[in-house]
């Protein structure tokens, strides 16, 4: 049976969510359920977040055609690719058994689905073995159709340990993210962040910064972070189909004037991975969520 570990029980009580916590905790199950097997079968990116050798935690996509994931059984995520050789976890997901988060989103639909356990790999793919499986609801899905990459369109990546210029423009205007993080036994998560471009905020070449906008009171993302402040992030570019990956710490911060929420997540780079067109690009325009909180100055919030 599920149940919440001592970061996310300290979080939800100081937020005054634990009763709502609790309700949304009966959504979580170990097995996959019909449903969320056949919405997984469609998806054509499936966003993993690990640790790498070092401790690390990083967020990355693997993507493939519709069907390139597979359940075979009620625990059993099959995932016929793997990261490419200059990924950040590449080496991690290929060398053996990792624990892994997991996210699946139909931006189209605005649905997603979470999924984390263990992963192994298993000839030329993975196969991931579900402890947590559950829903999550559409808010700050943007609504835009995107294709999956075509197969070998990745340059090679650009290595760094602090966001550039135009880096810090493509966060400026993101208005999608997703951030791994994991608890202190190393159990993984990885989650779906979204707003108006803005929301997302880059401070300095090794410092951004979030709003944490209501959504189903388990505060796993945050839970994590009180416990380990190692976390990872994934930022798409549905222009170009580059892929931003961050890894650093991150710390909750507490009582800020953000429109519909006192919390933000401040996030210090410890180094940057951008690689050109090895995610989806989405054509045709995008409908942003009728829930996106209005986008506040972060000097306006008392952070600077």
């Amino acid at each position: 049976m599920f149940s919440y570990h001592r970061g996310e029980r300290a979080v939800q009580e100081r937020a005054g969510l634990t009763a709502r916590a609790d309700h949304s905790a009966r959504a979580v199950a170990r097995t996959i359920p019909e449903v969320a097997a056949r919405f997984l079968t469609d998806r054509p990116m499936l966003v993993v977040g690990a640790a790498d050798g070092r401790g690390r935690v990083w967020c990355s996509a693997l993507t493939g055609p519709p069907g390139f994931l597979r359940v075979p059984d009620e625990r059993t995520l099959e995932v016929a690719a793997v990261p490419r050789a200059d990924d950040p976890l590449a080496e991690t997901l290929t060398g053996g058994e990792t624990k892994v988060g997991t996210v699946a989103v139909d931006p189209a639909t605005r649905r997603r689905m979470r999924l984390n356990g263990t992963a192994r790999p298993v000839d030329g793919g993975l196969r991931i073995t579900a402890d947590q499986v559950y829903a999550n609801c559409p808010k700050y899905i943007q609504r835009r159709t995107p294709e999956a990459p075509a197969c070998g369109s990745a340059g090679e990546p650009r290595r760094s340990t602090g966001l550039d210029t135009r880096q810090r423009a493509l966060l400026a205007r993101a208005d999608t993210f997703y951030v791994a993080t994991s608890d202190d036994a190393g159990n993984a998560d990885a989650s779906h962040r979204g707003g108006d471009p803005g929301f997302l905020r880059p401070l300095a070449p090794d410092r951004l910064v979030w709003p944490d906008y209501v959504g189903n009171a388990m505060l796993m993302t945050l839970g994590n972070l009180a416990v380990n402040p190692g976390a990872g992030l994934l930022v798409p570019d549905w222009e170009t189909g580059d892929l931003l990956h961050l890894t650093g710490t991150a710390r909750l911060l507490w009582d800020v004037e953000v429109p519909q929420t006192r919390r933000a997540v401040e996030f210090t780079v410890a180094e940057v991975v951008e690689t050109p067109g090895a995610g989806p690009v989405a054509r045709g325009g995008v409908e942003r969520s009728r829930h996106n909180p209005p986008v506040v100055p972060m000097s306006s919030a008392g952070i600077r």
